[in-house]
Formats: C-alpha cells, sequence, structure tokens
C-alpha cells in the first residue's frame, strides 16, 4: 500500500511539472489555450478545500534558508494571513493547505484529511511585487520550488486547529 502510495504521490508531481503551477512558468509557455473564437484564454487552476479539511488546519510551519549566510529560520504562519521576512523586502501569503494534495485537470484538492502529501499555496511578494505565485510540498521541497537568488523556503510542518 505504501509503495501504491508513493507511486501515486509521484504521478501527481509528475502531473504538476507537466502542467506548471506558477506564474512565471505560465509566463514562459503562455499558459494559454485557444477558444472556438481564435482568441486566447488562460486556463486557470482552481483551488477545492473539500469540507472534511476546512477548518481543520491552523497554520503551516515554513522554513526560510538565507543563503548568503547558510542560516535557516522557521517561522509559523497562520493560514490566510502573510508574514514579512525580517531583514528583506520580502513577503510571504499563506493562501490553502491541502493534507494530501492531488490535482484533477485544472482542480487542485485534497483526497483527504490525512497529511499524506501536504501542500501549502503561497504567494511570494518582493518589494510589494508578486513574484512567486505557487505550492511548497513537504515531501517534495524541489518540485516548483521559487528560485531566489537569496532566499529558499520549505514547507517544514503543519498545524492542526485544535
Amino acid at each position: 500500500m505504501k509503495g501504491l502510495v508513493k507511486l501515486f504521490a509521484v504521478a501527481v508531481i509528475a502531473a504538476l511539472a507537466a502542467s506548471g503551477c506558477s506564474k512565471s512558468e505560465e509566463q514562459k509557455n503562455g499558459g494559454e489555450v485557444a477558444t472556438p473564437h481564435g482568441q486566447t484564454a488562460r486556463k486557470e487552476s482552481v483551488v477545492v478545500v473539500p469540507p472534511s479539511v476546512k477548518g481543520k488546519w491552523k497554520a503551516v510551519k515554513i522554513a526560510v534558508m538565507d543563503k548568503t549566510v547558510n542560516k535557516e529560520t522557521v517561522y509559523t504562519v497562520n493560514l490566510g494571513s502573510e508574514l514579512a521576512i525580517p531583514g528583506s523586502n520580502l513577503v510571504i501569503k499563506v493562501e490553502n493547505f491541502l493534507p494530501q494534495f492531488t490535482m484533477d485537470g485544472t482542480t487542485l484538492t485534497s483526497q483527504s484529511n490525512e497529511p499524506k502529501n501536504p501542500a501549502v499555496q503561497v504567494k511570494i511578494l518582493e518589494g510589494g511585487k508578486e513574484v512567486f505565485k505557487g505550492w511548497l510540498f513537504s515531501l517534495y521541497p524541489t518540485t516548483h520550488a521559487f528560485n531566489h537568488p537569496k532566499y529558499g523556503f520549505t514547507l517544514v510542518d503543519f498545524i492542526p486547529a485544535n
């Protein structure tokens, strides 16, 4: 059973890699599809937080690595809130947490409330400008990771609501 779960998780990650999930990747490939009238329309992903997950998680812990001094600091950020990274002009906004992330077409959701493939949706702003919109994966920290010259971000833990 564990092998099947790992195989499924790898398939989900492969699907993400094929579809792209960050703003910069959409810009690279256009992120557009043709409509019947020859116009183009952006295919947007839809995040669906199932009732079994909604309200069950309070916060996530995100490790921020300062690559210039090789120092990692872990911050706890409540879902739906933001954190200004001290000593930088970066702000991380935490949006949705999906404990068992899965993707079906353009729908991103969680198969259950069990943390089998934890992922958090974030926006990162630098100087007030959005530089990243995507997901941080606990089990696959390098998948679609935000590449910043000075900082790295990793989902390291998640806190249930009580």
